[in-house]
């Protein structure tokens, strides 16, 4: 299991007139969060475009408990649970600065080839990186 934290504040323009940060943003927070912990495993877009991967999103979920607010310390705890194959699936934990729970995600991407669109198993140099990451989780 992969696990990273990521923290931002809400910007004013994120807020909607209830004072609540817009539902929708949660999907482009979450997404930041995902490209932070590929960033951190060396994994970060600019590398996937020069070996001519895209992770086009097939899926996301998320479910809200308590909304944030402009200004407020939120982290997303981002999980990759299981060794990709051709989906790659990752969960997402949200909580303000309190330490209340906000929401939960799920996103899953695909790799897939940057000229013909097409899904593909995961890059042999990504397996390499993610690999021993899980290899304790392993029987």
């Amino acid at each position: 299991m992969i696990t990273d934290l990521f923290q931002f504040r809400p910007a004013y323009g994120d807020v909607d007139q209830m004072g609540y940060v817009y539902h929708a943003n949660y999907l482009k927070y979450c997404h930041q969060a995902r490209n932070e912990l590929l960033r951190k495993l060396d994994l970060d877009e600019v590398i996937l475009e020069k070996n001519n991967i895209i992770l086009p999103v097939i899926s996301f979920n998320i479910n809200y408990k308590k909304p944030a607010y402009f200004d407020e310390v939120i982290t997303i705890k981002t999980t990759i649970k299981e060794m990709p194959k051709i989906r790659f699936n990752f969960e997402f934990e949200i909580r303000n600065e309190q330490n209340i729970f906000l929401s939960k995600a799920k996103s899953t991407i695909v790799f897939a080839n940057s000229q013909s669109r097409l899904p593909k198993n995961i890059p042999g140099f990504i397996e390499q990186i993610l690999k021993p990451k899980f290899k304790t989780n392993m029987v």
